[in-house]
């Protein structure tokens, strides 16, 4: 998006504006219970009866499904470690039976940290949790069955293949995908649905092609930017530490790029129903985002207003200030809103 170049001042401004940011990844206790709960709800507040509606079905609907075992195949860090977290918990209350395979090592300093520190919630409520390396993921198992799988790791088929594989084999009946609304190409007439061009060498694209060949039940779900308590990566929590500090929030770019926000409990609630209705969802792939798209400064705004305070947002050309957008601000620097299609 064209914005005009910033003046010395303002480029020295948001320089500086980074040089209080935080050196923690760990958000500060000041964040942990009286905001992040709040931004959710201002954050899906605009989707005001539509997202209680997402969230009815997957009980209605559970109570007359048959119940399945359901395997979660997911990643040990990112933006998208908190979606199989989210998905296990829509799950149990659905009634099915979850488990939980996650990658690496339970003892590992990673699983010290949420979602991961929050898996008694999980068993608690029956699932079973397991450590191993998804290449051999029978093993880590222990040659269990199960009805559904859902791959929430691997970015490209090198990493999916040896699960969809054991899958096909094992005799999964359903194989579902966490892919990414991020493969699309650019386009003059935004926003993207889902049909449009992809990057072909994108790796999510290359194990989508390859479901699609192998599985007769299959979906692919490419969400976008994942909000919740327990996400592992920084999103409005970033906004939240700058804000409640009283820092200054410096935005590249003109601000008013837009981006969507989802909560991760609403896709769990979405891949739930493709568990309890594989027929509708069968060979489909579903852009998982929120109805309405929102700019970067008023992603800053919605923050704010969530926490009760005031926000100072500093919008800058990242060349003129020295700053690479890519590593200090955790929203890309372009229009990546996609519209909700379930």
């Amino acid at each position: 998006m064209a914005f005009s170049p910033a003046t010395t001042a303002t480029a020295a401004r948001a320089a500086g504006a980074f040089t209080s940011a935080r050196v923690s990844s760990s958000p500060p206790s000041s964040l942990s219970s009286p905001f992040l709960p709040r931004v959710a709800g201002a954050i899906v507040a605009r989707r005001g009866r539509g997202a209680r509606a997402a969230a009815s079905p997957v009980r209605a609907q559970a109570a007359g499904a048959a119940k399945k075992n359901v395997l979660v195949v997911n990643t040990n860090s990112g933006g998208h470690a908190v979606i199989g977290f989210y998905f296990a918990k829509a799950l149990l209350a659905a009634g099915h039976a979850v488990t939980v395979l996650t990658v690496g090592d339970e003892g590992s300093d990673k699983m010290k940290k949420p979602p991961f520190s929050r898996f008694s919630e999980l068993t608690s409520a029956g699932a079973k949790t397991v450590w191993g390396d998804p290449a051999d993921v029978g093993a880590a198992v222990g040659g269990a069955s199960f009805d559904v799988v859902l791959e929430n790791n691997g970015k490209d088929l090198d990493a999916v293949k040896p699960v969809a594989d054991w899958a096909k084999s094992a005799g999964v009946g359903q194989f579902l995908f966490i892919s990414s609304a991020g493969i699309y190409l650019q386009t003059d007439e935004p926003p993207h649905v889902e049909g449009d061009a992809v990057k072909e060498s994108a790796g999510h694209v290359g194990v989508e092609k390859y479901i699609a060949a192998e599985f007769g039940s299959w979906a692919s779900f490419r969400p976008q930017y994942m909000t919740g308590s327990g996400n592992n990566k920084d999103c409005e929590e970033w906004f939240f530490d700058r804000i409640v500090r009283k820092r200054p929030v410096p935005i590249p770019g003109s601000g008013m790029q837009l981006t969507n926000i989802s909560h991760a409990r609403d896709l769990g609630s979405m891949l739930t129903l493709a568990v309890d209705n594989p027929d509708a969802a069968a060979g489909k792939i579903f852009n998982c985002v929120s109805d309405r798209g929102v700019t970067l400064n008023g992603l800053a705004k919605m923050c704010a207003a969530a926490a009760g305070a005031t926000v100072e947002i500093v919008n800058y050309d990242p060349a003129a200030a020295g700053v690479d957008a890519k590593k200090a601000f955790p929203f890309r620097n372009m229009v990546t809103r996609t519209p909700i299609d379930i």
